[in-house]
């Protein structure tokens, strides 16, 4: 009797250590990636393509997956020590006035269409908020503002992030076709791509000059994030549950430090390397993290709402920055 239990134990201890084995086989696979991506053998827009297909083969590791935000960071923060403060400046006073009227413009359109289609509202204003200024960071601040449910953050971020995957195979390439300048793409990618992320990853792929100005005209565009939730805040009245995101200002330190400390050229150097590196495998992270079965629970007018306001943006800043 015991032999006979034994033998009936025998499928279900096979599949236990099948099961054991496939799960260690997957977390080889993912972090032999990491190290690729961090070794600089492959380019950010492979990084992302990569994550996409892991997650599309369910090979990622959420553990891994959601430190990607805290990776970007980090790694935007660390590029700073080697941006020329002048050009930052410059940049910065350039690309100005040309956010406030896409900021401003995306945020009253994306209510428009938000009435037109009658979506939740929050989901809406989440929606306009992720692609008006910052993506995922700025649906994470907007959301408290405005008591957003869970379902409607993961509506909205699915929309920014989908939408931020293609903006950053398309943008380069879109470049490259119309011929821009290093300047004019790297300002054109930082008003019409919506997260941090796609934006420095376009950039770089564009050129290190595109780069560096994508990168600065995108920080700029996020101190949005504060004005905006304000609003949102006082008109809900939740203003205790403003958020100030903390790594810009860390971004600016690194730039001063860079200017007033210039005798450590060759430590910024290598902080630079580190930095595209870190930058690299956060959108491997970030694709790896994009749930399919959360990407089909999106509502369709969600997504054509999202759609419709890119390409809004994307348009309308490329003809004001082709113009110029």
């Amino acid at each position: 009797m015991i032999c006979f239990n034994y033998i009936n134990l025998l499928p279900l201890n096979y599949n236990f250590l099948g099961e054991m084995i496939q799960k260690k086989a997957v977390h080889i696979i993912y972090i032999a990636a990491i190290i690729v991506f961090a070794l600089g053998i492959t380019s950010p827009i492979v990084a992302l393509i990569s994550g996409l297909l892991f997650s599309v083969f369910n090979l990622q590791l959420k553990s891994f997956s959601n430190y990607s935000s805290f990776i970007l960071k980090a790694a935007i923060v660390i590029l700073g020590f080697n941006m020329d403060l002048n050009q930052v400046i410059e940049t910065s006073k350039s690309g100005f006035s040309i956010t406030a009227i896409s900021v401003t413009a995306t945020l009253l359109f994306g209510l428009a269409f938000g009435r037109l289609f009658k979506l939740e509202r929050n989901v809406a204003l989440l929606i306009s908020a992720g692609t008006a200024i910052c993506g995922g960071s700025a649906i994470a601040a907007v959301a408290p503002t405005i008591n957003a449910k869970n379902h409607q953050i993961s509506f909205a971020l699915i929309v920014v992030f989908v939408l931020n995957a293609l903006a950053l195979i398309l943008f380069p390439y879109l470049g490259h076709l119309l011929n821009m300048s290093q300047e004019a793409f790297g300002t054109w990618s930082a008003i019409a791509i919506h997260d941090t992320s796609s934006v420095v990853g376009a950039g770089a792929a564009y050129g290190e000059e595109a780069l560096k100005i994508a990168t600065t005209v995108k920080l700029t565009r996020s101190l949005w994030i504060i004005p905006v939730s304000l609003t949102f805040a006082l008109y809900n009245k939740q203003t205790d549950k403003v958020q100030f995101p903390w790594f810009i200002a860390l971004f600016v330190l690194a730039i001063l430090t860079g200017h007033f400390v210039p005798n450590l050229k060759t430590l910024y150097n290598m902080a630079n390397y580190a930095g595209h590196q870190g930058m690299t495998v956060a959108l491997f992270l970030i694709g790896s993290g994009i749930s399919l079965k959360e990407v089909k629970n999106v509502g369709f007018k969600s997504f054509i709402q999202g759609l419709l306001l890119w390409i809004l943006i994307s348009a309308g800043s490329l003809l004001a920055i082709l113009s110029h």
